[in-house]
């Protein structure tokens, strides 16, 4: 096989991009002696390696070397592909070096030089590249046009627009025409970077060389700027190569841009003047040239709504009375805009004045209204609007048709309440328990436990299933009446049905079998409640500790307070207050001191009624002494009670045993010339 058959061999292999079997051929063909390379067949491989896109420096260097034991000289063919491989390496000291070689041996052309200038364009080193590009312009040597615009993009994208316009110049100087492509990619630029003035001048060059601009080109200098008086220099430009769109666009920038600077009465005016009311620079250059429209729903919208959420729902309105007088329809969004605007301020009848414009409303527009007319408690109003919903098939939301029970319920108006969700029903809606729940928890509250309970009942025959919170509701009342046994059976009713208790029915249950003195069922019930694994809150054990108190049982209350803190759950004043307080009547006033005490080292303030128990409790147990102590702290805190305060007489009391007991009395009057106590019946008698 000739040098020059296996070369050509090689050579095909590399262009199918096998260059490992090249290198294979070339080896096997030499080391079984079917054939001497020469430089030729060298060259050809070297070209073979620098296509792929895998190209080994070390390969590369390799055959080099056996370039040179075998005494071959390199010519430009050689350093060529080497100078490649170097470049793909990123290898750029490497590849400076072939280059300069290359220059020393006057081999230096047009692709030789693109390899390198690209190269650098694609490391980054967009001023190396620029400086490679003068450099062959002094030597004579044109880079083509394809490179020019590779370099430009890679210019641009490195964020060098200033080279990239001027390689443009230069190109522009060596009579190579740009197309579209070439000016949207500088154009672009020169927008991103604010730079109206370059990108302008650029526009009109386009112009004038015969290139029509497109809309990306447009678009560009138009989504770039959103200053008016960038806007109305650029109109002034473009306005005879714009159509629909693009006038839509610059309306959309235009707007958006006084919208996100805050500039909504700007805005709103530049609306007006489209509709004809009065005229800005921009619309009178559009109409000079024939070229002014209507805004489109879209862009109006976005008006409107920022109108909206700047509280300017006046403005709105008009707004859209203005698109209306024009001939065009607001959108569904447009109104929706309006309507929940007027619906935030209370403007319900403006709100279905609206409505009745409307061909399609949605189910937002009508919910919008209906939670309006809720907040508002008009039950009329709402009534009728759901027969709307029921003509749309739209289902009323349930937050609403609650808060409108709730309103009602809060005013008095249980009765009202309960009338509106038969009229829900009557409309064909299926009224959820939340509402329901609320209606029970009015009627307990405003008409008495029977009514709710006669309600929840009617619930429950008419199909419907209570929920945990519509059973707790009823529990809470029952057992707040002292009806803790029908309580009770609601709590096994709910269980039998499958809901499970939450800890606030239990706590429910347990405060009521302690205020009626079943202490003992009330402790069954926490037991109950650890099966159910329900952890007890504090609100749990304030119950317990006050009813185990109440019956005696004051070991087991301080066992059940060291049971809560050891589950960590925090004691509040409640539970401090219950604890000594319950002490103090089981006559256990050193015990009860000492949870004061903890109860003022908690930062926690007692009322007069905790005081008052200790005193009294201290008065009882015969201890003087502590008793005006703590009588003591209470006044010099300002705890004493005031004349309308239901423990007065109680202070007064204490006050009078202090005054009769030779040990106190003396300090009493000191604590009255101080001002700390007022002059109770007892000081004075004395």
């Amino acid at each position: 096989m000739t040098p020059g058959g296996l070369g050509f061999l090689i050579r095909c292999l590399g262009n199918a991009g096998l260059v490992e079997e090249a290198s294979f051929v070339f080896d096997r063909a030499r080391e079984m002696g079917l054939c001497v390379p020469n430089v030729y067949t060298y060259n050809c491989l070297l070209e073979a390696v620098s296509k792929s896109s895998l190209s080994s420096v070390e390969l590369v260097e390799e055959k080099l070397e056996e370039m040179r034991r075998c005494g071959f000289d390199f010519d430009k063919y050689t350093l060529t592909p080497v100078l490649k491989v170097y470049c793909n390496a990123g290898e750029f000291e490497r590849a400076l070096s072939v280059f300069n070689e290359i220059i020393s041996r006057g081999w230096l052309d047009e692709h030789i030089s693109t390899v390198l200038v690209v190269s650098f364009c694609k490391w980054g080193k967009v001023d190396k590249a620029f400086e490679l590009v003068e450099m062959l312009e002094e030597r004579g040597i044109r880079l083509n046009y394809k490179t020019c615009c590779v370099l430009i993009h890679g210019f641009v994208k490195e964020s060098r627009v200033d080279k990239g316009v001027e390689l443009f110049e230069k190109m522009r100087g060596m009579g190579m025409e740009a197309d579209i492509a070439l000016y949207d990619v500088l154009i672009g630029e020169l927008c991103k970077v604010k730079d109206l003035e370059r990108a302008l001048s650029l526009y009109l060059e386009m112009k004038k060389s015969g290139v029509r601009p497109d809309r990306g080109v447009l678009g560009k200098l138009i989504r770039s700027f959103s200053e008016e008086s960038e806007l109305s220099r650029i109109t002034k430009v473009i306005v005879g190569d714009i159509d629909t769109k693009t006038v839509m666009l610059l309306y959309k920038t235009l707007l958006e841009g006084f919208i996100r600077n805050g500039l909504v009465n700007d805005a709103y005016s530049f609306v007006q003047s489209l509709m004809g009311n009065h005229e800005s620079e921009i619309v009178q250059l559009l109409k000079d040239h024939n070229k002014a429209i209507l805004p489109d729903s879209d862009t109006l919208s976005s008006v409107i709504d920022c109108l909206v959420k700047a509280n300017k729902i006046d403005m709105a309105m008009s707004l859209s009375h203005v698109i209306v007088q024009n001939g065009l329809t607001p959108s569904l969004m447009m109104y929706n805009n309006i309507i929940e605007g007027l619906c935030k301020e209370g403007r319900s009848e403006e709100s279905l004045k609206l409505l009745g414009e409307m061909k399609e409303p949605s189910q937002f527009t009508l919910n919008c209204i209906y939670g309006c007319l809720a907040e508002r408690c008009d039950v009329e109003e709402a009534v009728e609007l759901l027969k709307k919903m029921r003509f749309y098939g739209f289902e009323p939301w349930i937050k609403h048709s609650t808060l409108l029970v709730k309103k009602l319920c809060e005013n008095g108006r249980a009765v009202d309440a309960c009338k509106y969700l038969d009229d829900v029903a009557g409309e064909g809606f299926f009224n959820h328990m939340v509402a329901y729940t609320a209606a029970i928890d009015g009627l307990v509250k405003n008409e008495g436990v029977d009514r709710g309970l006669e309600l929840f009942r009617d619930i429950c025959a008419s199909g419907h299933s209570p929920d945990v919170i519509a059973y707790n509701v009823m529990i809470k009342a029952l057992c707040k009446g002292s009806r803790t046994t029908e309580a009770d059976d609601l709590f096994n009713e709910m269980v039998s049905k499958g809901l499970r208790p939450s800890v606030a029915t239990y706590n429910s249950m347990i405060d009521g079998w302690c205020k009626e003195g079943e202490i003992d069922r009330a402790m069954s019930c926490i037991a109950r409640m650890y099966e159910d694994e329900k952890d007890p809150d504090v609100i749990t054990y304030t119950s317990l500790i006050h009813g185990l108190c109440v019956s005696g049982r004051p070991s087991e209350a301080i066992s059940r307070w060291n049971d809560m803190k050891s589950r960590d759950c925090s004691p509040n004043v409640i539970t401090f207050m219950a604890l000594v307080q319950g002490l103090c009547k089981c006559s256990w006033s050193s015990e009860a001191l000492v949870y004061f005490r903890e109860m003022e080292e908690k930062e926690m303030e007692p009322d007069s009624a905790v005081y008052l128990s200790l005193i009294s409790s201290f008065l009882s147990s015969g201890n003087i002494s502590a008793g005006f102590e703590i009588f003591r702290e209470m006044v010099c805190k300002g705890r004493f009670p005031i004349l309308v305060d239901r423990n007065y007489l109680l202070a007064v009391d204490a006050t009078d045993k202090f005054v009769e007991d030779y040990r106190t009395s003396c300090y009493l009057t000191g604590l009255v010339k101080d001002g700390r106590l007022p002059i109770v019946a007892a000081v004075s008698r004395k």
